[in-house]
C-alpha cells in the first residue's frame, strides 16, 4: 500500500512551489524592465529621427504614414500632443490646418451632397484649393482620415462613414446614419454606380418594400439623395456624394 506524504513533505513541496513562483515573478519583472528600457531607447531614437527628417515628414505623404506607424508602435501620438518635443515638429499643425480646410470644403459642397462627401472628391477639391505648389500636392486619403478624426471634437456634426472596399465618406451634418442608411450607401458604392433603386435593395439586400422605402425617403428628405423619375421602369435615387470623378470635373 502506497504511503501518504507526511506533513514535512507537503511543506517542502509548498516551499518549492513558492520558490518557483517567486523566480517566475522575478523573470517577468526583469523582462518588463528590459522591454521598458528598449522602448525608451526606441523613443529617443524616434525623436532624433523626427528632428532630422522634420521637413520630409511634413511634405512626403508616404514618409509621414510610415513615421506615424512607428509612433503608434510605441504608443506615441504626435498628432495629439501640442506640447513638449512633438510640438516642435509641427506635425499636429499640419493635420489641424488640413482639418480646417476639410470643414471649408464640406461647408461649400453641403448644398449639393447634403453633407456627405467621398474621401476621393474631398482630396481632389482640397488639392485644387491648396494651389499648385509642389509641397501642397502630397495629400493622401490617410492624411484626410487622420485630420477628419480631429473634427470629432465638434460632436456628431463630423464623422467618418465606411462604405466598404477601403472607401469612406465624410459626414458633416448633425445626426447619426442608421445601419440601413449605411447599407444603402454601401450597396450603391459596390454597384459601381451613384444610384440605387428599390428593386436593387429588394434583390440584393432582401429587404421588404416598406423598409427600403423608409430608408430612401429619409435620405431624400435629408438631402443625401436625389430623385430621378425619368426612368421608364422605376424611380432612381442618386447620391451626389458618390458621383464619379469625371462628373465632378465637369462642374
Amino acid at each position: 500500500m502506497r504511503r501518504k506524504a507526511g506533513v514535512g513533505a507537503i511543506q517542502k513541496q509548498k516551499l518549492e512551489q513558492e520558490k518557483y513562483k517567486d523566480k517566475g515573478t522575478e523573470i517577468q519583472e526583469n523582462q518588463f524592465e528590459q522591454m521598458t528600457k528598449q522602448m525608451e531607447t526606441f523613443r529617443v531614437n524616434l525623436e532624433e529621427f523626427a528632428t532630422k527628417h522634420k521637413n520630409e515628414i511634413k511634405k512626403n505623404a508616404r514618409f509621414r504614414r510610415q513615421f506615424t506607424e512607428m509612433c503608434a508602435s510605441i504608443g506615441v501620438d504626435p498628432l495629439a500632443s501640442n506640447k513638449g518635443f512633438w510640438s516642435v515638429l509641427g506635425i499636429g499643425d499640419f493635420y489641424y490646418e488640413l482639418a480646417v480646410q476639410i470643414v471649408e470644403v464640406c461647408m461649400a459642397t453641403n448644398y449639393k451632397n447634403g453633407g456627405l462627401i467621398s474621401l476621393d472628391e474631398l482630396r481632389t477639391r482640397l488639392i485644387q484649393a491648396r494651389g499648385r505648389r509642389k509641397e501642397h500636392q502630397d495629400i493622401t486619403n490617410e492624411d484626410l482620415l487622420a485630420a477628419a478624426k480631429k473634427l470629432k471634437i465638434f460632436g456628431s456634426g463630423f464623422s467618418i462613414v465606411s462604405i466598404g472596399r477601403g472607401k469612406h465618406l465624410v459626414q458633416s451634418v448633425p445626426g447619426e446614419l442608421t445601419m440601413d442608411h449605411t447599407a444603402v450607401l454601401q450597396q450603391t458604392s459596390l454597384s459601381g454606380n451613384a444610384y440605387v433603386s428599390k428593386s436593387i435593395l429588394y434583390n440584393d439586400l432582401h429587404w421588404e418594400p416598406d423598409r427600403a422605402q423608409k430608408a430612401l425617403d429619409h435620405m431624400v428628405k435629408e438631402g443625401l439623395a436625389w430623385l430621378d423619375k425619368q426612368g421608364d421602369d422605376e424611380t432612381l435615387y442618386w447620391f451626389p456624394s458618390l458621383f464619379t470623378a469625371c462628373i465632378v470635373s465637369k462642374e
